[in-house]
This record gives structure tokens, sequence and C-alpha cells, in this order.
């Protein structure tokens, strides 16, 4: 992250290139960490993930729903897509829905699980592609 954030202008042509192929950038844990509001600015990310310590407690708290509902709409505005981390429960999924999110992962919808079981769960990888 720290070569990202140095704005060195080959890695800034490294992600567009990748992202004329179609391949999609996230920018991870947003809204903390290293992740901030200048990787938006220089780089083309095609997701923002919204960190679990935002998802977690919308239900509960309302100014965590206000913080990620307006990472949806930064997402959005930027044509980006807003993925929600650390979805536990329906009643979260409910708000992220609510609130206009696009995405959401968590152990809602599946526990960690190897390549392998991921692969054949989802059916979209020819077998020769899975790593050992």
């Amino acid at each position: 992250e720290s070569s990202l954030m140095s704005g060195h202008e080959e890695v800034i042509y490294q992600l567009q290139t990748l992202r004329k192929h179609d391949i999609r950038v996230a920018i991870d844990d947003f809204g903390t960490g290293y992740s901030s509001l200048a990787y938006l600015k220089r780089f083309p990310v095609s997701e923002i993930k919204i960190d679990i310590d935002f998802v977690a407690d919308i239900v509960r708290h309302e100014r965590s729903a206000q913080l990620s509902a307006s990472m949806v709409e930064l997402a959005h505005s930027l044509g980006a897509v807003a993925v929600a981390e650390g979805v536990e429960d329906a009643q979260t999924l409910r708000r992220l829905r609510e609130l206009g999110c696009d995405q959401a992962q968590g152990y809602l919808f599946s526990r960690p699980v190897p390549a392998e079981e991921a692969v054949a769960a989802l059916g979209a990888v020819p077998k020769e592609l899975v790593p050992p």
C-alpha cells in the first residue's frame, strides 16, 4: 500500500491497464487504516469495499448507517460498486439494501472455504485453473 500511495506513475498506469482489460480494482477495508480518499483520487477503482467496522453495527447505530450510506453514495458517484464487508445476519443485509449497497460478503453467505470448494460451489472456473 505504501508503494501505491507514493504516487508512482507506473503503478497508476498498470492499474489503468488492468481496468481497460475489464479487471476490477477494489479498495479493501475502505474507511479504516491506509485506505483513504487519496486512493479514490489517484486510482481507477471499480469497487469500494466498506470495512466491517462500519457494517457490523448499522442496525443498532445510526451513525454507522449514515457513514455506510455516505460511502455507498461516494462509490456510486465515482461509477464504482459498493461492497459491504462482514455481513453476518439478515437484518444487516436488509439495512444495506435500504442504503443502496450493491453487494455484500460475509458469514451470512459462507464461512471461508478452501479454493477447491469455492470453485465447486460456483462452478465457474475450469478445474485446471484451480491452484493445487
